[in-house]
């Protein structure tokens, strides 16, 4: 564990400007709450009684109900609604929203309350001092929004760069045409509607010089697109996107080009043997847009991917990458806990009830040996040396690969090789060392063996399952011409199921409600 900086938080919410646009009679009664700082938002509702939310309560303001004078009294004293139905006030980062009946008429209106924290940028500062593209991923109300004015002003008053915040509804910078002071010398473009959101993003490159530019909620396509049209020319991006974690970008089709994207590969027989692997597998499409992603969760803690690409190809690749955690200690300072990969989920199951039948020596009963215990002696036949090597590394389990099968603990070796029974397998078998038989000579067969020998347990890859449950179910009804249904899944595996339809020219069609929505096979038009 390392420390890298020290926090200080200072907070101003501009509150009295936001008090002085609602109505008079809630006002007194807000202003004796207790505990403003953690004040989120105050609800005007046509017909109901006004309340001011907090994290976890809510508080009425009055005991009469809000009517159409009071909801024009607000309208009056704010800014104008956008296409998105926000206003705010001038110089602040108050937002208020606004909620309409069927013939546009105002009948609801939420002021959230908008704040400057000053201090937040400090668990990440050196990632965003380093030049790298960051994602800040979170739930609604983490602080994604904070923290980016933060990096605007640090970048732009403490490092002198040229920053263009692309601000739509003037989330970041406050209403009116006067930045707020919160995000320092950083200019602020506003953009006239949420969709066109990405046409500003590439106007800024292209009109303004910029060394970096700050987006919030990246969350269309084309936005996405932008944002890579942004990385691609050199600029340093720094943004947020809805999810709280790496994983549901991953899942999310609209913005999984952000991390490189995910599509499914059919290998031939020969480049899967190479790799060791299946032959459909998952891969990243391109390079990621985003070199850092940073998943905020909480105000004071973040967990960082300080390298995208290398995480989204290793969770590909059935490897679980926890990520470095960094938090504030109770003297201020900033920690950091660096992250390690441990092997998570190989793809392929042993064949081994098959051979126990003509095995007599075949590991039946597993090794008693712990992940603690000394390194397993290891004889492989026709198994590859650097994949049983890699494979060793990724279950951070020891052995000692042996020359002489009287020396071994266990062999390896493939299911061809058992059944001629060469000498050294009869060796083994003679003298009752354990044999594993692998179907593939792969790094995920031999983990599998692995585990076994050190008695772990290891599930099979689902997504992987699911793709080969795919392939197998299409092979039938080009054969068979039937029908057939696959199992339930999500709506990302569902997706790659359906494209493994289409290169078999299968029709695929996903039917049933969440979570026992399913994919048929068929081979009807899909015209009909």
């Amino acid at each position: 564990m390392s420390e890298i900086a020290i926090f200080q938080k200072r907070i101003t919410d501009d509150l009295d400007a936001l008090l002085e646009a609602l109505p008079p009679h809630i006002v007194p009664k807000l202003r004796e709450l207790g505990d403003r700082d953690n004040l989120l938002e105050i609800v005007l509702d046509l017909g109901r009684l006004p309340a001011a939310r907090f994290y976890h309560q809510e508080v009425g303001l009055s005991d009469r109900e809000v009517n159409e004078a009071d909801i024009q009294w607000v309208i009056k004293r704010i800014g104008e609604f956008s296409g998105d139905n926000r206003a705010g006030i001038e110089r602040t980062l108050h937002r208020i929203s606004a909620i309409r009946n069927r013939k546009g008429h105002i009948v609801g209106l939420t002021c959230r309350i908008g704040r400057a924290v000053y201090g937040t940028v400090g668990v990440i500062r050196d990632l965003v001092e380093s030049g790298k593209s960051t994602l800040l991923l979170g739930r609604p109300g983490v602080g994604k929004t904070t923290m980016l004015r933060e990096v605007a002003r640090v970048l732009a008053d403490d490092l002198g760069k040229r920053v263009i915040v692309v601000d739509t509804s003037n989330e970041i910078a406050g209403d009116g045409d006067i930045p707020h002071p919160a995000i320092g010398r950083a200019r602020r473009m506003q953009v006239p509607m949420p969709a066109l959101q990405h046409a500003v993003m590439i106007e800024a490159v292209e009109n303004h010089m910029p060394e970096v530019i700050i987006i919030d909620e990246i969350g269309t396509e084309l936005e996405a697109v932008a944002a890579r049209t942004i990385a691609e020319r050199g600029v340093q991006l720094v943004g947020t996107a809805h999810g709280n974690a790496l994983e549901n970008l991953m899942l999310n089709p609209t913005l999984s080009d952000l991390i490189g994207g995910i599509q499914s590969v059919t290998l031939s027989d020969e480049e899967a043997r190479r790799r060791g692997t299946q032959k459909s597998i998952l891969e990243r499409k391109a390079p990621p847009t985003f070199d850092v992603v940073v998943e905020l969760q909480s105000w004071d803690r973040v967990a960082v991917h300080p390298d995208v690409a290398s995480t989204v190809d290793a969770i590909l690749r059935g490897r679980t990458i926890r990520p470095q955690i960094r938090y504030l200690g109770p003297d201020g300072k900033v920690r950091v806990e660096e992250s390690v990969s441990h092997f998570a989920e190989p793809s392929i199951v042993l064949d081994e009830e098959e051979e126990l039948q003509e095995a007599p020596g075949l590991a039946a009963g597993r090794h008693p040996f712990g992940p603690g215990s000394h390194a397993v002696r290891v004889y492989p036949y026709g198994i590859s040396h650097s994949k049983l090597e890699q494979a060793s590394q990724e279950l951070q389990l020891p052995i000692d690969v042996v020359r002489d099968v009287n020396e071994a603990e266990a062999v390896l070796t493939l299911k061809n090789y058992f059944r001629k029974k060469p000498a050294p397998l009869r060796d083994a078998e003679a003298s009752g060392i354990p044999i594993h038989v692998l179907k593939s000579n792969t790094v995920h067969q031999i983990a599998q063996s692995l585990a076994s020998i050190y008695d772990l347990d290891v599930q099979a890859d689902p997504v992987a399952q699911a793709l080969e449950e795919a392939e197998k179910a299409a092979d039938f009804v080009i054969k068979n011409g039937q029908s057939t249904e696959l199992s339930p899944q999500n709506a990302y595996v569902r997706r790659l199921q359906h494209q493994i339809a289409e290169r078999f020219k299968v029709t695929s069609r996903s039917f049933g409600r969440e979570p026992n929505r399913r994919v048929r096979l068929s081979r009807e038009p899909r015209g009909r």
